[in-house]
């Protein structure tokens, strides 16, 4: 989308929630009345996966899902062992921690803040950049990336919601399950989402089109790029694995965690100083505000989902906002959306009981 807009993409798509939040006092008591959940019973089982996919399809499905989540996580593991060794050099490290750096802000800006809830508009340069650096992040490509973003937005801890760690419910067993689903339990489901009706405006851009279908391409380039570089500066073999699995393998697996440690974690742990819809229980949680790039103000973005800032506070460190002012500054992109102070002020008064 890449447009500002006042009006969140995905809002239109939940007719009763935006009644519940924009409309009169007579059409939120009427939105709440049909409304037949009742926010801590598990979703309907009316809303589990079609079940006409045939058990080859299924078997594939869940055997890629499986290397695409369990093999960057055993090259983490197995980066722990060998930091534990010392085996590992400073072309390494810094392989690794600039490519988390350039892939996680392809995230947090191209695919989450850009694409997904059109915060600000690119330059087509930098548009083009942002896009093939979050591809090269291993979270699927863009244009399912958004679909299932704005989704989740449209039904945000309620049936309908893609990645709910309230989806058996709000008992402590049931919390335990969901955080599990939450967290990554989710990818193996059948349960797509259709991109014609959460992200017609990507399907409407050639660009992002064009980047979606060299997902497979990006995944290929962003764990032999390591090997390569390693190789070209170790001059051996051994130094371009070590550099494949901290900076292709391990970094792949932390930014993967991280992100769906802000789909899990910051819906059931934290604080939650801003209003949001009705059920939506998206918290602050600052320790991974580094890690997630102020992503894990998760709180402040469900306030205001197409605000480029998700941290409001004095002290709550967003660093892609931080980026997106220097890139404004220097004229790489335009239409900022920027917190309104005063809207912040009213969202901190006007939380409801329900929340």
């Amino acid at each position: 989308m890449y447009e500002s807009d006042d009006r969140e993409p995905a809002e239109s798509l939940a007719t009763a929630d935006l009644l519940t939040e924009r409309g009169s006092a007579a059409e939120r008591k009427a939105a709440r009345d049909c409304d037949p959940y009742d926010g801590a019973s598990a979703f309907p089982e009316s809303l589990e996966p079609d079940a006409s996919e045939t058990p080859r399809a299924a078997m594939v499905r869940v055997g890629v899902t499986v290397a695409l989540v369990v093999g960057p996580f055993l090259g983490l593991v197995l980066a722990a062992w060998m930091a534990w060794g010392r085996n590992f050099t400073y072309t390494d490290l810094g392989l690794a921690v600039g490519l988390y750096v350039v892939t996680g802000l392809g995230i947090t800006l191209g695919f989450h803040r850009g694409a997904t809830h059109g915060s600000f508009r690119p330059k087509p340069p930098l548009k083009l950049a942002l896009l093939v650096s979050g591809s090269l992040a291993f979270q699927g490509c863009l244009v399912d990336w958004v679909a299932t973003h704005r989704r989740h937005h449209a039904f945000t801890d309620r049936p309908g919601d893609p990645h709910s760690p309230y989806r058996y419910g709000t008992g402590a067993w049931a919390q335990i399950r969901g955080l599990a689903f939450a967290h990554s339990g989710w990818l193996f489901r059948n349960d797509p989402t259709p991109p014609e009706r959460y992200a017609p405006d990507v399907l409407a851009d050639p660009m992002m089109v064009r980047v979606s279908g060299y997902f497979p391409a990006l995944c290929v380039v962003s764990f032999l790029l390591p090997a390569v570089v390693g190789f070209a500066v170790s001059g051996s073999l051994h130094g371009a694995l070590t550099a494949f699995i901290w900076a292709g393998l391990a970094r792949v697996a932390l930014l993967q965690h991280v992100t769906w440690s802000v789909n899990s974690l910051c819906h059931m742990v934290g604080e939650r100083p801003y209003a949001t819809r009705r059920f939506d229980r998206a918290t602050d949680l600052w320790p991974l505000a580094v890690l997630s790039f102020g992503e894990s103000w998760h709180n402040g973005h469900h306030s205001d989902p197409s605000c480029a800032r998700h941290g409001r506070g004095r002290h709550q460190l967003d660093i892609s906002a931080s980026v997106i002012r220097g890139m404004e500054r220097l004229g790489w992109m335009n239409n900022v959306r920027w917190p309104n102070a005063d809207a912040t002020a009213r969202r901190a008064t006007a939380r409801t009981p329900e929340q």
